[in-house]
């Protein structure tokens, strides 16, 4: 089942532009929205990373990293700490506050998760995952600096797609 002149590149953006938009409600209120959440997930499901290697893992901008980073500090999800090991760096780990709002944060985002996957059968929906996880993951081990935000900027400002609904 195809539509005329649709490409892998409109196929996920209209996929992701539905994702955004369902994940950025879901995340209202949270510093810097769904890029604040990617954050507060890294940070809570992994060893504490350092400022430039979250950027850098996130494809995230290291001039505009260290304001999210602010904003949730400022907040009291995260915190940075000196490096046990090398003290003038820093290390970004989650506060029990965060740890806290990530929990509560997660089910938001499953459940926006399941209106973007409405009307698809939960072993498709398994598959496609898996699949899509499987090809990001190589994508970003061959070339971690590949920044997915660029295909997303481009696809989202090209007027011949209309605006988002």
């Amino acid at each position: 089942m195809g539509v005329p002149g649709s490409d892998l590149g409109w196929t996920l953006g209209v996929i992701l532009r539905r994702w955004h938009e369902q994940v950025e409600e879901a995340v209202a209120g949270l510093p810097h929205g769904p890029r604040g959440y990617q954050i507060l997930s890294v940070v809570g499901h992994n060893s504490p990373p350092t400022q430039s290697g979250l950027a850098k893992h996130l494809n995230i901008d290291k001039t505009v990293m260290p304001y999210i980073i602010d904003a949730l500090e400022g907040a009291g999800l995260i915190e940075r700490r000196p490096d046990p090991s090398d003290r003038r760096v820093r290390r970004i780990v989650i506060t029990p506050a965060g740890a806290k709002k990530l929990k509560q944060l997660e089910k938001k985002v499953r459940a926006a998760e399941d209106l973007v996957f409405h009307g698809v059968a939960p072993e498709t929906r398994a598959v496609f995952v898996d699949q899509a996880t499987r090809l990001a993951v190589s994508i970003h081990t061959d070339r971690p600096a590949l920044d997915p935000c660029i295909a997303v900027r481009d696809v989202l400002a090209d007027p011949a797609l209309g605006p988002p609904r």
